[in-house]
């Protein structure tokens, strides 16, 4: 009989959850690049008292908590993650308007952004079209400032409810001020979870909206690559674009292994099927080599990992966060 491990601890003590907790699964299925070896715990919770749950025995068993969303911009180390995988599930899949205030829309941190953007345009509310394009969460979105076509988050949030990683998974309204919202980052904390989040937006047309929801789904087709890649895999440095700096290495195309740079966009890498996250670690690192020997410019990468991998010549990479 083999010994029993911590994540069976885990599943024992939150059992009342039944096969919404589990113990050693592949997080592979959960990211875009479709790589990663297990979790020690994966939880898929519905409601906030049932995540303080496993965020509390999590706790007690000194194990990490990572909230997973749509794992679009997510690296999973091939040995996988000595932690609790989170997926929310049930509730914070719901989006509603407020009745007092038709202009505000509260969405649960598991809604998918083009979900979001699709369903306010269809209440004629402007100020998310942009977010069709963004294949992540709202949780996932507002910790790292999600954005694209000229806005962001940060433009239309009014606040975040968030469960603390403390003893207690106490439970907080964050107004958009205290979230430290910047380019692509804010300041909600490691282990932080990110359930809801409430946006005021503007009187809009269905017909307009629409229109460029349309136009911005056409633009991302014509211009960046599907198949399994985790989107833009570096931050754009001020004032120049990533995919031109390393388009300018003659990098489309160059492979490591099972992970090669994209031809359509240089900065979008693709992952080969049964991918390892070991070759695509080593090109972005490789690209990353590349565009500071020749322009003398770091490229930071937007990518988060579990695991850790030394995403940057000088700065290793590793813990747990929250993503899109």
């Amino acid at each position: 009989m083999r010994e029993r491990s911590i994540g069976d601890e885990v599943v024992s003590e939150l059992s009342g959850m039944g096969s919404r907790v589990r113990a050693d699964v592949s997080l592979a299925p959960f990211t875009t690049f479709g790589v990663g070896g297990p979790a020690v715990v994966l939880a898929e919770p519905e409601s906030v008292a049932e995540l303080q749950a496993v965020m509390r025995v999590a706790g007690r068993h000194q194990l990490a908590v990572v909230t997973v969303g749509q794992g679009s911009n997510l690296l999973v180390a091939d040995a996988g993650v000595d932690a609790c995988v989170v997926v929310l599930r049930g509730g914070f899949e719901s989006i509603s308007s407020d009745e007092d205030d038709p202009l505000t829309v509260v969405a649960g941190g598991a809604v998918k952004l083009p979900v979001l953007a699709r369903k306010t345009a269809a209440m004629a509310l402007s100020g998310l079209e942009w977010a069709v394009g963004v294949p992540g969460s709202v949780g996932g979105g507002v910790r790292m400032n999600a954005g694209g076509h000229g806005s962001d988050i940060a433009a239309n949030i009014v606040s975040a409810t968030v469960v603390r990683a403390n003893r207690n998974a106490d439970v907080e309204e964050v107004p958009a001020g205290q979230l430290g919202l910047g380019y692509r980052t804010s300041a909600i904390q490691s282990g932080d979870v990110v359930v809801a989040a409430t946006f005021r937006l503007v009187p809009g047309s269905v017909e307009e909206s629409e229109a460029e929801l349309r136009s911005i789904v056409r633009w991302r087709r014509e211009h960046q690559p599907g198949g399994a890649n985790c989107g833009s895999v570096f931050s754009n440095p001020a004032g120049d674009s990533a995919g031109r700096l390393i388009d300018q290495c003659s990098l489309k195309g160059h492979r490591i292994g099972s992970a090669s740079v994209s031809e359509k966009h240089a900065n979008f890498i693709q992952a080969d099927p049964n991918a390892k996250a070991d070759d695509i670690s080593a090109l972005i690192v490789f690209v990353q080599s590349a565009v500071q020997d020749r322009f003398g410019i770091e490229l930071h990468p937007e990518v988060q990992t579990l695991g850790i991998y030394s995403l940057q010549r000088t700065k290793t990479v590793s813990g747990p966060e929250s993503h899109r």
